[in-house]
This record gives structure tokens, C-alpha cells and sequence, in this order.
């Protein structure tokens, strides 16, 4: 397939761009592979328009035409939750422009996606892919416990196609019972581990299964993820599962499963051959309950009611706030860190291990994975540390981010398989950001740069829904990573967080009602004015990088202070 062929009108002249909060203008629209271009008309003597508007046609969620005697306007509905309207003379021109946009945007091939084509003269392809792999943390694991070791077992990703090719599991169980194990649980996403939390960690020695090398006093807790026990109606056991559970706990009494699945559709997946871990069989584990949302139509829905209460300016306060409460996108959020604090509970009050599952283990395992990490781990809330963990426990983990985030807020497309999982993490960050103002290294830019570049980006790293097809795609070989690009001295200046200070505690944040709130950095970016609150932030910076010896000291959960714009 060519460009050439989607494209019937390359270019239109006298095209008036307007949109929420932008002044209107007027000027060239020209249509190419991958961007739509704006220039405004010259100003004379030659001289050359200034670009007014270069977007991304990927970005385009959704394409709207409305007709008036021999023009038309589209009005382009993006997946930044951008709203514009393109008034176009010539009802051909706009149908065809409309038709251009609409083919562009819904392009299926990876490969023909922009990343692939996108070459700066300021950067490598090779730079930022190696920054934060997974490898490095794991090895730092089993440089400081024999409990642990470092498999080679998905090094072809035939044992698990959504998981890495190199992951750590107990040292004692083997890479033949490793496979077993991944037949036992869905999509071949066998217990893994996902965090190390070194809490009153002391050294010890031992060997064999059923006297693992662990402490027996103050053992490190561990995290460990997968998908579904693979039970069904006979309720099918795997010794080898069972086994690699057992000596996770390190000889403690009791570790547990939190699984992100209500009880009952547990109960319902193991009729259709799923299921959850029987304590009969798995003995010291305790299962936890915590359904949440992960796929499909209530999230993705919620996600679009939200959207469409704040682009109403019709609206009332009562209604207004009757519509934000329907749309149920705070509840997801409370539930998010409702569970994620489970996680991390468990783990520092109780100082017992945890396994966290779903069904297939992509979505809501990652979202508490990673929240209860951003809550525990003073170094997941730095910039490096926080890339590592969108690294190791989003992107190498399998999340597809390909079929989440192929429409955003506005598709009129019908329903697949999306669902703003990653959003609801960001957003669940942001609220940690908003009760912690000192204590995330990073900004609020930083996150609406994520989630921008999650739905369209000219960067690979969020390209795929796995490392098994990023590999088939060579993206790490043709593209440029969104790590590289952000690690410019230039570009990390812009989402460092001039508050920060370093704090070694646990941030427990308050789920309460009251402490919860609207991201408005990002759900209403684009209706209202930030002015006056960047030039705030701007100031509080120039003043924090002023002083010499700033005095800065840690948030508490009832800070008014919020993250920049």
C-alpha cells in the first residue's frame, strides 16, 4: 500500500482552523502521510506563513462533516482530547479531506506508522532503547539474594509470548518447571517477579525446594505477578505451581494472592477453564478479592462519559457534577489505589509476599503492580526510577498498549478490545503527585506526555502489544525511543518537579472522596486557560533554582498545592 493512494486531496487553500480557546485562523491545509499541516496566509513581501497547526494524523480519533451550501466543515475529534474544526470551500475538497484523514488515521499496519519514518538529526536510533531493560534491575536482584535467578527460559518467547525474554523466579525451581507452570496458567504467564522490596533485609543460605535460600528473620518481601491458575471445572492442580509459590514465601507463614477479579467471576472463569488458587493447595496463601475494571466497555465508557461532561459548557453545576459522578471514572480511580495500598500493606505492615492476578495478567495485575511500587519505592518516584518502572512493569511486561489505545475518548468506531488501563495508572499518579506535592521527582507534564505518546507518538516505544512483536517489528532497530527523547537535558528540564525532595518513606495516600479529584491538567487542558497557573509554576521554579540551600520538606496527604500544567 502507498500513502499516495489514501490521499485525494493533498492540498486545499483558504482553510479556517478554530477550536476551544484558539483564536481563529486561516490559511493552507496540506494533507501528507502522517501530518496535517496548517500555514497561514503570508504576510507579504514574500514572506513565509507561519505553521499554525502540525498534527499527527494518528492522533485523529474521530472524523465529523457537517455541510453548508458549497463548503463544509470537519471537525477533527483527537485522541489528546483535542477538539478542531476545519472550515473548508468546496464540498469536494472536504469530502475528500475528510476521507484522506480518516484512512490515514485508521492505518493498521505498525510498520507504516510514522515511528518507523520519523528520523531527527538530533538523536540515534540506538540511543534510550537500552536505558531501562528490565535485565539490569533483575541482575541488582541476584547480586543481592540466592533466593532468585535470573531465566533465560523465554529467551525465544515460545515459553510465554507476552513476557520478556529474560525474567527472575525462585532459584530453585528449574526452566523445565517453568514450562510446565506456563501451560497451567493463562496465556503462559507463570509467577514472576515483579518487585523486591528490601525492607529489614538480611542475608541467607540454604539450598533445596523445600528449604529455599531465604532469611529466616526479616526475609525481603517480594511481588510476584502472572495470569489465572488454568483450573477449569476438574479443578486441575500443577505441582510445579504449587511448588514455585511455596518457596516464594521463604519459609514464611503466609503470603497473598490479590486477585483483581470479584469473587464470583473467579468462580465464573473456572467453569470456562479458569480459576484461582485453592488454599487446600496452596498452602500459606490467603486469596484477596479486589475486583476492578480492566478491559472492554465500563472502563472505555466511563473513560468517554468523563470526556464528554467536560467538553459540555452547557452545563450546570448540578448537572455537571450529576455527570461527573455517572461517569464513574473517580470510582476507578479510588478502587486503583484502593488495591495498590492492599498490595503495599501487605507487604510493609505485614511483611508477607503477594502474587497479584487477574485473568490474563496485562492489565489490572500491572496497574496494582506498579502503583503499589510508586507507593513503596522512594526510587520509583524519580524520573530514571519512574522510566525504569513504565519499562520493566508496563511495556517488557506485555501490556498491549496497541489494542488499548488504538481509540481514545471520541472513536465512533464499535468497542474491541480498548480500554485506558495506562490512563488510569497516570492518572492515579497524578493524584499521588497532587497529596505529595514534594515527594515525585516529576511533574505533571511528564505524565501528560506519557499518555500522550501512549495513543499517538512519532516515538516506538509504546508501539506493539508485546516484546515478541516489537522484536518481529525490529522496532528497537528503525525506531527511536520516547526514553532518549525525554532524557534530553533540554526536554528533562521540562518535567522535573522544582518542589521535589527526597523521601525515603512509604506515601500512603487517602482514597477518601474528598481527596480525590478531576485531572484537570488533562480532561480539561484544552477547554480552559493554564496561563495564569504556568506563570505561577514558572515563577516557583525560577525562585527554587534562585536559592542556594532551598528549604523544601516533604508532603502530606492534605496539600492544597497542585502539579504544573
Amino acid at each position: 500500500m502507498e500513502f499516495s493512494e489514501l490521499i485525494k486531496t493533498a492540498k486545499v487553500e483558504n482553510v479556517l482552523l478554530s477550536g476551544p480557546g484558539v483564536p481563529a485562523v486561516k490559511g493552507t491545509l496540506c494533507i501528507t502521510s502522517h501530518h496535517l499541516l496548517l500555514s497561514s496566509q503570508p504576510g507579504g513581501d514574500g514572506e513565509q506563513g507561519t505553521v499554525e497547526l502540525w498534527l499527527l494524523i494518528r492522533n485523529v480519533d474521530a472524523v465529523e462533516k457537517r455541510f453548508a451550501s458549497s463548503s463544509g466543515t470537519i471537525t477533527l475529534k483527537c485522541k489528546d482530547l483535542r477538539v478542531l474544526q476545519l472550515e473548508i470551500p468546496g464540498m469536494e475538497e472536504c469530502l475528500n479531506i475528510a476521507s484522506s484523514i480518516e484512512a490515514l488515521s485508521s492505518v493498521e499496519s505498525v510498520m507504516m506508522m510514522y515511528p518507523f519514518f520519523y528520523r531527527p538529526h538530533s538523536m540515534k536510533l540506538e540511543q534510550g532503547w537500552h536505558l531501562y531493560l528490565p535485565h539490569h534491575y533483575y541482575q541488582q536482584v541476584v547480586a543481592e539474594t540466592s533466593a532468585w535467578r535470573l531465566s533465560s527460559v523465554n529467551r525465544d518467547f515460545a515459553t510465554c509470548p507476552t513476557y520478556p525474554s529474560a525474567i527472575i523466579v525462585p532459584a530453585v525451581v528449574d526452566d523445565e518447571a517453568l514450562r510446565k507452570i506456563a501451560h497451567f496458567r493463562q496465556g503462559g504467564r507463570f509467577p514472576v517477579l515483579s518487585y523486591y522490596h528490601k525492607k529489614n533485609q538480611t542475608a541467607g543460605t540454604g539450598e533445596g525446594l523445600d528449604q529455599p535460600s531465604c532469611p529466616s528473620i526479616s526475609a525481603p518481601q517480594v511481588m510476584l505477578r502472572s495470569g489465572q491458575p488454568l483450573m477449569g471445572p476438574n479443578k486441575k492442580r500443577c505441582q510445579e505451581d504449587e511448588l514455585l509459590l511455596k518457596a516464594a514465601l521463604c519459609g514464611r507463614a503466609r503470603g497473598f494472592v490479590i486477585d483483581t477479579r470479584s469473587a464470583q467471576a473467579a468462580k465464573q472463569a473456572r467453569m470456562t477453564g479458569g480459576g484461582s488458587e485453592p488454599k487446600a493447595a496452596y498452602l500459606g496463601w490467603k486469596r484477596l478479592h479486589r475486583p476492578l475494571e480492566s478491559r472492554g466497555r465500563p472502563l472505555q465508557e466511563s473513560f468517554m462519559k468523563l470526556v464528554e461532561a467536560c467538553n459540555d459548557p452547557s452545563l450546570g453545576m448540578d448537572r455537571w457534577l450529576s455527570k461527573l459522578e455517572s461517569s464513574k471514572w473517580l470510582s476507578h480511580v479510588k478502587a486503583a489505589l484502593s488495591t495498590a495500598c492492599l498490595a503495599a500493606q501487605c507487604m510493609e505492615r505485614e511483611e508477607a509476599c503477594i502474587l497479584v492476578h487477574g485473568a490474563e495478567g496485562t492489565d489490572t495485575t500491572l496497574l496494582v503492580t506498579a502503583l503499589a511500587q510508586v507507593i513503596l519505592d522512594p526510587d520509583c518516584r524519580t524520573l530514571v526510577g519512574f522510566q525504569h518502572l513504565l519499562e520493566r512493569e508496563w511495556i517488557q511486561a506485555g501490556h498491549p498498549f496497541h489494542l488499548r489505545c488504538a481509540h481514545s475518548a471520541y472513536s465512533h468506531a464499535r468497542l474491541k478490545q480498548e480500554a485506558p488501563v495506562f490512563l488510569l495508572f497516570l492518572d492515579c499518579v497524578g493524584q499521588l503527585g497532587r497529596q505529595f506535592p514534594f515527594s515525585l521527582e516529576f511533574s505533571e507534564r511528564l505524565l501528560l506526555a506519557l499518555f500522550e505518546n501512549s495513543y499517538a507518538s512519532a516515538y516506538g516505544t509504546f508501539l506493539c502489544n508485546s516484546e515478541k512483536e516489537r522484536s518481529l517489528c525490529k522496532v528497537k532497530e528503525t525506531t527511536h525511543s520516547l526514553w532518549s527523547w525525554l532524557n534530553q537535558p533540554n526536554q528533562q528540564k521540562e518535567y522535573l518537579n522544582p518542589l521535589y525532595s527526597y523521601n525515603a518513606l512509604v506515601i500512603w495516600p487517602s482514597v477518601e472522596p474528598q481527596s480525590l479529584q478531576l485531572w484537570q491538567g488533562l480532561f480539561l487542558q484544552w477547554i480552559r486557560s493554564s496561563q495564569y497557573l504556568d506563570e505561577a509554576w514558572a515563577e516557583i521554579q525560577r525562585l527554587v533554582e534562585g536559592s542556594e540551600t532551598p528549604t523544601r520538606t516533604n508532603g502530606a496527604a492534605h496539600s492544597q498545592l497542585l502539579l504544573p500544567h
